[in-house]
């Protein structure tokens, strides 16, 4: 798989490639007698925004890895649509990390490269890139190289490319963080947009007001576990647990 924050197949059509749910269950990931994530459960099984919140350390990149498949838990399992992920369905599974890699090549062509790999027929490809360009108003940016774009346009980009497949479910790593307000506004719209289609959508945020713009429902992780997804409105005005009303408040959280 790549290394620019994008999941893709190697070939074939995506036609009847289902995924959803995305669902881990039992989740252990052990380093050096820690359990980095120790017996997490979460599905993406609703439409619509899960925030994943939690303080620094708690399991949360690590987490949306083992989700997207790249890593194998340790112990538990992650199944796409009831069965083990594989590289055939990965591009149905959106990955946008929280630091973007572009590949040495113009915008168009990051584009153009992920509906390849996702086996899009090579003459659909060039139509299909500028359309995902202009979704999130980058189309003045597909004859630039990606790499010299700035921070906020490279982020745009990353979450264009990871959505140009169609993806069923998307997974953002704290995609505003360190950006902006207008390319965090763009980013928001294209969730936003994307929730609307029936999306299944998680997204990493230390943000509680980005949090309430956006989610549906919002899942608490600390000390690699994670709370019981409730919605929005319920986890900010009735956390179920001392940690989450303490990360809700700006305290410190250990």
């Amino acid at each position: 798989m790549p290394d620019d924050g994008t999941v893709l197949t190697t070939t074939g059509s995506l036609a009847g490639a289902e995924v959803l749910p995305v669902c881990g269950r039992d989740l252990v990931v052990a380093r050096d007698g820690r359990r980095l994530v120790d017996s997490a459960n979460l599905a993406l099984d609703q439409p619509g925004v899960t925030a994943l919140m939690g303080p620094n350390g708690a399991g949360k990149s690590l987490l949306l890895r083992l989700l997207a498949g790249l890593i194998a838990p340790d112990q538990g399992a992650v199944t796409w649509a009831g069965t083990v992920p594989d590289r055939m369905r990965a591009s149905r599974v959106g990955l946008v990390f929280h630091r973007p890699v572009m590949l040495r090549r113009t915008g168009l062509a990051n584009v153009a490269f992920a509906l390849k790999v996702a086996g899009i027929p090579r003459a659909q490809r060039h139509d299909r890139a500028l359309e995902a360009l202009a979704s999130g108003g980058l189309e003045h940016l597909a004859a630039s190289p990606a790499r010299v774009l700035s921070g906020g346009e490279q982020q745009r980009l990353a979450l264009v490319r990871a959505l140009a497949p169609e993806p069923q479910a998307l997974l953002l790593d704290e995609p505003t963080a360190n950006l902006d307000p207008v390319s965090t506004l763009a980013i928001e719209e294209l969730i936003v947009r994307s929730a609307k289609t029936g999306m299944r959508i998680l997204l990493v945020t230390h943000d509680p007001a980005q949090a309430q713009r956006l989610a549906d429902r919002i899942a608490f992780m600390h000390a690699g576990q994670v709370e019981a997804p409730v919605s929005a409105d319920t986890f900010f005005n009735d956390p179920a647990s001392a940690r989450a009303r303490a990360f809700i408040a700006g305290r410190l959280v250990l």
